[in-house]
Formats: structure tokens, C-alpha cells, sequence
């Protein structure tokens, strides 16, 4: 397990000098339930720092990127910047879900490519290297492998929003989803979607959950919108 968590020290550039800190931050409740450790041991503690120190280091780069902008603006444009899918998107580039301690029921059920899993496993690494190495270590990795390429994040977490707007705005056409085939067991399905836009297909695509797969496909769609242009 210790070359696996250097591997990923290597990965965001952060050599931990308190190395049972980046163990714990990947340390799952269901790991320390099945291990008969205490509660405490898991990586929430460190996921509730963490999202505190992620919450001041978006503001302050937004306070600083948008002078003109307002509080509500600023504060919507925040919540989409540290949401569930959003830092999902960011743990999906470390591949960190590679490195979680999990009980065999949550291995089982998919819980290395779940969202809420891998979304909670970044804040409590933030967490982690804020103990360790303090607010400039936190902030860095923050600014290095979250606050990067929002733009394109956004468009793909949110990409069922943005094309409504754009379907909206160019075409007046109604966006309909639908399922074209479901498989693996009830624990670890895939979902197929596609959309089609006035009765024509532009995207598919698959997922772990319906939404997820109507995301993907809305992303498509978007893509050769784009490029029709």
C-alpha cells in the first residue's frame, strides 16, 4: 500500500512529511467499519477540513479574477467550481480512486469510480496536505489541480444546462433523452443514453447512472454543435 500512496504523492507533486496523513485521507468509512477501527479514523474529519480550506482558496481566486463581479455571482459561480461533479472531474485526473482504502462492499459496488467517493477523497486530501505542509502546500495543490480549465470542467459537468441554453438561444427545437440499453448486474450497471435534438441524434453516451450518461451525451451533442458553426 505505501509504494501505491508514493506513487501518488509523485502524481500531485507533494511529498507528505506525516505520511499516515494521505493514508487517512484515502481511508473510506467502510474500510475503518470493516476493519473494526474507529469512526473517527476514516477520512471524513480530514474531507470536513478540507472542504473549509478549498471554500477560502476558490473565493479569494475568484475575489481576485472577477473585480466587477457580484457577491451572488461570485458565490454561484463558486458552488459550481467545488461541487460533487466538479471535483469528481478533478479526482477522475489524478485517477485517485485508484488509491482509496475500501471495504470489499464498497469495492464491490463501483465505489472507486462513485462521485460522492472520489469528490470527498479530494477534499480530505486537501485537508491532509493542509495539516502537513500548511496553507501554501493546500493552496498549490488547489490552484495546480482544481482551479485549472474551468471553462471545459464546467461545460462537462453542467453540459445538460448548457445545451438547453443553446438549443434554446439557435434552434427552439426540443432536446429529448433516451435510454438505449442498460447493462451489468444491479450493483455495477452502465447506462446508455442518447439525445437527439428535434428528432435528430448529436450525442450519446455512458455512465454509471443515467445522469451521468445524459451528461456525456449533451457534452457530444455541444461538441458537434460547435463545430457545425
Amino acid at each position: 500500500m505505501e509504494s501505491r500512496l508514493q506513487e501518488l504523492e509523485q502524481k500531485i507533486g507533494y511529498t507528505f512529511q506525516d505520511f499516515s496523513l494521505l493514508k487517512r485521507a484515502m481511508m473510506h468509512s467502510s474500510y475503518t467499519n470493516e476493519k473494526h477501527l474507529e469512526k473517527y479514523k476514516c477520512n471524513e474529519r480530514l474531507e470536513f477540513l478540507g472542504d473549509a480550506v478549498l471554500e477560502l482558496v476558490s473565493s479569494e481566486y475568484l475575489f481576485r479574477e472577477s473585480p466587477k463581479v457580484s457577491e451572488g455571482e461570485l458565490t454561484k459561480t463558486r458552488a459550481s467550481m467545488v461541487c460533487e461533479p466538479s471535483l469528481a472531474l478533478c479526482a477522475r485526473d489524478i485517477c485517485l480512486g485508484d488509491y482509496l482504502l475500501l471495504g470489499k462492499g464498497e469495492e464491490a459496488t463501483g465505489g472507486r469510480k462513485r462521485d460522492s467517493v472520489t469528490s470527498d477523497a479530494m477534499e480530505a486530501l486537501i485537508g491532509a496536505i493542509y495539516l502537513d505542509g500548511g496553507f501554501t502546500s493546500a493552496k498549490e495543490f488547489i490552484h495546480r489541480f482544481i482551479l485549472t480549465d474551468l471553462e471545459n470542467k464546467k461545460l462537462f459537468y453542467d453540459s445538460k444546462t448548457i445545451l438547453q441554453e443553446i438549443v434554446q438561444a439557435e434552434k427552439a427545437e426540443v432536446i429529448s433523452y433516451h435510454l438505449v440499453r442498460e447493462e451489468g448486474p444491479d450493483h455495477n450497471k452502465s447506462f446508455y443514453v442518447e439525445v437527439n435534438i428535434g428528432g435528430t441524434r448529436y450525442g450519446a453516451g455512458q455512465g454509471r447512472t443515467k445522469k451521468a450518461a445524459e451528461q456525456q451525451a449533451a457534452y457530444e451533442a455541444i461538441m458537434k454543435l460547435r463545430k457545425q458553426k
